[in-house]
């Protein structure tokens, strides 16, 4: 079986739809961000944290876990500088609790969500593994600093893991029975469809005199259906001992500007969007882009679905939202 830590949450919820269909999966949420009504029936969900020895505990003496799968971290960089306490004691202490239980029940494989935000503002414009980690903010610190746990506990403790470094996970299950929930919602594309079917008002563009082709920020999005796939395929190499200690890049190596993706999302929905130029914010670099070319020659994956798929997708869910 396979536990999934924080199945409950957006990514999360999509691995374990996916990962159903070939493996026995048990999924630990403590539904803080997380939603039981994402959880695929087939799964069992286990209500508890990854920061608890007893619940850890109990679900390792209870079923036969081959890998974890860790999904769990708060991700609001804002917040993260705001409260960087909050993010320090889930995104690492947390999961220094999980290595700790699972090295003493012996399981070996490891798949860590981990970000984009390691590489900060990177001084080119598409970015790879070996591109430099300079995290500015608590949020990206914190997934930094589990990814080095990772490496010095795969030394000392024979730790077996794969770290996938996303990009801008956006879209819904095509079915449109799962898609993005956050509260606050923060992310582009959720809040264009808020707008557009009335619920919010307008919508803000951070700049629009960047270096860039239409003057607007340049961000690379995945569709979470593809980024459930690159788990799938990360955790069968893991647990053939093909893979043992690797960082993997995921996006769609393109990148879209702000102004593209309202405008497809105008296209989609037939609904013009109502749209508000605003400054800067802070620490926005005018393009990050990944390239995933280290995972597309290794194992096969590259992200299939272009942004008209992943919006048409999301305005599926959003017209329907039943969480």
């Amino acid at each position: 079986m396979i536990l999934v830590v924080g199945g409950a949450g957006y990514i999360g919820s999509h691995l374990v739809k996916e990962l159903v269909e070939t493996e026995e999966v048990v999924v630990l949420d403590n539904l803080t961000t997380g939603h039981r009504a994402a959880v695929d029936s087939r799964a069992v969900f286990v209500e508890g944290d990854l920061g608890n020895e007893e619940d850890l505990q109990m679900i390792f003496k209870s079923y036969p876990i081959k890998a974890v799968m860790h999904f769990a971290a708060f991700s609001l960089v804002g917040e993260s500088v705001v409260d960087p306490l909050k993010y320090y004691e889930n995104n690492v202490a947390a999961t220094l609790t999980l290595l700790k239980v699972m090295i003493k029940n012996n399981i070996k494989n490891f798949i860590f969500s981990s970000t984009a935000a390691t590489y900060g503002i990177p001084d080119v414009e598409l970015i790879d593994e070996t591109t430099p980690t300079r995290p500015i903010n608590p949020y990206g610190h914190s997934k930094l600093m589990i990814e080095q746990i990772l490496s010095d506990f795969s030394k000392s403790y024979g730790l077996n893991y794969v770290i996938l470094r996303y990009f801008n996970a956006a879209g819904a299950h095509a079915s449109a029975v799962i898609g993005e929930s956050h509260d606050p919602e923060t992310h582009l594309i959720p809040i264009v469809l808020q707008q557009l079917l009335g619920q919010r008002e307008k919508i803000a563009v951070f700049g629009s005199d960047y270096d860039t082709a239409d003057g607007t920020c340049i961000r690379d999005y995945i569709h979470v259906t593809d980024l459930a796939s690159a788990h799938i395929l990360a955790l069968e190499a893991l647990l053939a001992g093909k893979k043992s200690t690797e960082i993997y890049n995921l996006g769609n190596g393109l990148g879209y500007s702000v102004k593209e993706v309202i405008e497809t999302c105008e296209k989609v929905t037939g609904i013009e969007a109502n749209v508000e130029m605003a400054d800067r914010r802070a620490g926005d670099p005018a393009m990050l882009v990944a390239s995933s070319q280290k995972i597309h020659s290794e194992l096969g994956w590259k992200a299939e679905r272009n942004l008209e798929r992943i919006i048409e997708d999301a305005w599926k869910w959003h017209q329907q939202q039943q969480y």
